[in-house]
């Protein structure tokens, strides 16, 4: 098979869909990779690296798009991919379509395969490629909350771990899976009072067996999410509903009952959001305010670090770019059942019913 890196071109984005490594690993089972030079520069991965792995370095994305049978990604493609996708192509990459209408009619359109990191799911019903960038953005959560609750920023004015004699700033966490945790683990460090709210009990005994005591876990209810907000200095938002949009559980009228200068940091941006006032932002123009408090809604938190999100994001997709190098994706997804809930749409139809219902499509799969 040929095998595609094109250079991602959203905003800020420094990741790069593998890294000479993988090249290596494919070119070793006989496949022909090509790389969009400059792709890995970000990452801190160069042509050279590539070539000296037995890539093809070409000079566009649109040769890169044109020669290959699939596409090894990032992030979604943008407005100016859509029209280089082939017909049949198979397109693997971060998709999080329940978030985009245009990207999913763009799709449909193409007619190519598209199989989303976000969905491919293991037995034990953990999403494997969607997890290390999960602890990416969870544990990139408090370093950004910290640093926009300095007032020169707008925030408070807390320190999150305060000082001898100055109690600690509070951190709500909404949501205990993987982000949950991994920003619940990072404020803990801190030294901040974590509180963390989930629905799922197992979770919350989980996170009251590994962590610290200044880590208070309580069920999550809009009574309980309207009673902390008031008193909380830094909110993260970390939920996640597999393939489909988030729910709205901080609502605009909440915003009020905070205190000037609270800070949050919604990393469901990809999914829509689980705060009814978020809108996706870029690093370059980072945050926003509504009534006093600070949004900070990245949509690609993880490509701020980029080497560290690259190495560990490729260290998961690599098999499964493999086993659809080897096999084919019809053969490749018949054999490894996981793989198969990646597949979101499939020559013009979606095949993943948490798409329809986002949009209120009629679902083709009844």
């Amino acid at each position: 098979m040929i095998v595609g890196v094109p250079k991602e071109i959203k905003n800020n984005e420094s990741r790069v869909g593998m890294t000479p490594a993988g090249v290596f690993e494919l070119v070793k089972n006989n496949h022909t990779v090509y790389v969009q030079s400059g792709a890995g520069k970000g990452s801190g991965f160069f042509n050279q690296d590539y070539q000296q792995a037995g890539a093809t370095i070409l000079d566009t994305i649109g040769q890169v798009y044109a020669m290959s049978d699939m596409i090894v990604k990032v992030k979604e493609p943008i407005a100016e991919e859509y029209d280089l996708i082939q017909k049949g192509q198979i397109i693997f990459t971060y998709f999080h379509f329940a978030s985009s209408e245009a990207l999913t009619k763009a799709m449909i359109a193409s007619k190519s395969i598209c199989i989303a990191y976000e969905t491919v799911e293991d037995e034990e019903g953990t999403l494997p490629l969607l997890t290390p960038m999960s602890e990416v953005a969870g544990r990139m959560a408090i370093q950004q909350g910290a640093k926009y609750l300095e007032k020169p920023v707008k925030g408070r004015g807390v320190l999150l771990g305060g000082v001898p004699g100055v109690a600690p700033g509070r951190v709500l966490v909404l949501g205990a899976g993987t982000v949950g945790i991994q920003a619940a683990k990072m404020a803990a460090g801190l030294g901040a009072h974590v509180t963390i709210l989930d629905i799922n009990m197992k979770r919350l005994r989980y996170v009251n067996d590994v962590m610290p005591s200044h880590v208070v876990t309580e069920f999550s209810s809009e009574f309980n999410i309207r009673k902390h907000i008031q008193t909380h200095d830094l909110i993260i938002g970390g939920v996640l509903l597999k393939g489909a949009k988030a729910p709205n559980l901080i609502t605009r009228d909440m915003l009020k009952e905070m205190r000037p200068g609270t800070v949050i940091v919604d990393v469901a941006v990809d999914q829509g959001g689980c705060v009814e006032t978020t809108k996706a932002t870029t690093h370059e123009d980072p945050i926003y305010i509504i009534d006093d408090v600070v949004h900070y809604c990245v949509a690609n938190m993880p490509g701020a670090v980029p080497y560290t999100s690259t190495v560990a994001l490729t260290n998961v997709t690599l098999p499964y770019v493999l086993k659809l190098a080897n096999a084919g994706w019809r053969s490749a997804c018949n054999l490894d059942k996981s793989l198969a809930k990646g597949l979101n749409i499939v020559d013009g139809e979606v095949v993943y019913e948490e798409i329809t219902e986002a949009f209120n499509w009629e679902s083709v799969l009844a």
